[in-house]
């Protein structure tokens, strides 16, 4: 496996779980989902349309989503929204995020070499 692959593969990994909390961030407010396509890929997420649906439907399979269609215009949508509980796990997995990078972002400028303990630590 090439560098490029092997790098391309663990990107694909880190990503993964991240699709999931931008999609229960993003619908707090209603939408469907080629609009969430657009807004997750403005954002920065790369997300192919065969990932998210079936995503969508395992979240609200899960309870963290409701759907309902709107018939209203000439094309119906299916439109999706985060239930209080898909909130709450979203908001449990921003604070992991935030505690996960905290702790690589030391990781990465500490001196201290693995196997060993910093003063403070003993």
């Amino acid at each position: 496996m090439t560098l490029d692959a092997t790098l391309s593969s663990h990107l694909q990994e880190l990503r993964r779980g991240t699709v999931v909390v931008a999609s229960l961030t993003v619908l707090r407010t209603p939408g469907y989902g080629y609009s969430l396509l657009e807004t997750l890929s403005a954002a920065g997420f790369e997300v192919e349309a065969n990932t998210l649906y079936p995503l969508l439907r395992r979240l609200e399979t899960q309870g963290l989503l409701t759907s309902s269609w709107n018939t209203d215009e000439a094309r119906p949508r299916k439109f999706y929204r985060t239930t209080e509980q898909g909130d709450a796990i979203a908001a449990a997995l921003r604070d992991e995020w935030t505690r996960l990078d905290r702790a690589v972002t030391d990781l990465d400028t500490t001196d201290t070499p693995a196997g060993t303990v910093s003063g403070s630590d003993q």
